[in-house]
């Protein structure tokens, strides 16, 4: 299967502190690049986040959002962590022996201070059930969305190499008589550079050249490469070698010929084909650089 490396999925679901939201948005990179925005009491549940989304995502730049309702947070329980508050009374002694000058600590930083005010601990285990299921289900709503969007891709793709295929098969019939085209064109100008008798040193160069501008090699291997370009498309990737980037090595290889193909030119027809080729090719590429 296809797919794109931009999605996204939003999804709410009750737990015991309240209504939990988790948002998942994600779009192209060269590698997997997450970022977590966490409300400050669901911290600890990151690692088991970015454990889940790395079971299921290889490439992409991701953006994880978690958090709480405000209405939710009025109805949470909480209660004060008595080791927090510990540590940060002797934080603040030792602050005011370095600092007489400065004020004492008001009632509201107490409270705002990480880790003074916690949730019962008795609902970790449910509340960490209750966001596995959900980034679950935003997973799957997040890969459906890249697979719908990897499916049009992969049909853009195909048009362009049709296209490809289409163009290379009309021009092949023309080149024996392009190169014939070629060869008497060059001997004609032999023959006016060298002058008469010199018939076989004429045929030696005739023949060096038309090597030079013979491209049935490069035909040879754009088919190959449309034939690889359909057979990603058709079985997809795998962790350890996405599509995209075979695709994109493949968007070079095709590049790659069409430049060598106008380099050796030997007739208009020829040179309009490689510069079209040039052109479906950087389209593919674009395509391919949004594919996982």
């Amino acid at each position: 299967m296809i797919l794109s490396m931009t999605g996204y999925a939003a999804l709410s679901a009750d737990s015991p502190r309240g209504r939990l939201s988790l948002e998942l948005r994600s779009v192209n990179s060269r590698f997997l690049d997450m970022q977590f925005r966490i409300a400050d009491e669901l911290r600890s549940l990151e690692p088991m986040l970015r454990e889940l989304i790395l079971a299921r995502v290889s490439r992409g730049k991701l953006d994880c959002r978690l958090f709480f309702s405000d209405s939710a947070l009025a109805d949470t329980p909480q209660q004060l962590n008595s080791e927090a508050l510990a540590r940060l009374k002797s934080l603040a002694g030792e602050a005011a022996r370095l600092f007489p000058d400065a004020g004492p600590l008001r009632l509201a930083d107490v409270l705002r201070w990480p880790g003074v005010v916690t949730q019962p601990q008795a609902d970790e285990e449910k509340m960490r059930a209750a966001a596995g299921a959900l980034c679950e289900r935003a997973l799957q709503e997040l890969l459906s969305a890249r697979a719908r969007e990897g499916e049009k891709l992969a049909t853009a793709i195909r048009e362009r190499i049709a296209a490809m295929r289409s163009r290379v098969a009309e021009i092949a019939p023309l080149l024996p008589q392009s190169i014939a085209a070629y060869e008497a064109k060059l001997a004609e100008r032999l023959r006016e550079a060298l002058g008469a008798g010199q018939e076989e040193r004429i045929r030696a160069e005739v023949a060096v050249f038309a090597a030079k501008v013979d491209v049935d090699e490069e035909l040879t291997r754009l088919g190959a490469h449309f034939s690889e370009f359909e057979r990603v498309l058709t079985q997809g990737g795998a962790r350890s070698a996405p599509a995209g980037k075979r695709l994109d090595f493949l968007s070079q290889e095709l590049n790659r010929e069409a430049n060598t193909l106008a380099a050796k030119a030997a007739s208009q027809a020829i040179s309009q084909c490689a510069l079209e080729l040039k052109l479906l090719t950087e389209q593919i590429r674009e395509q391919a650089q949004n594919i996982e």
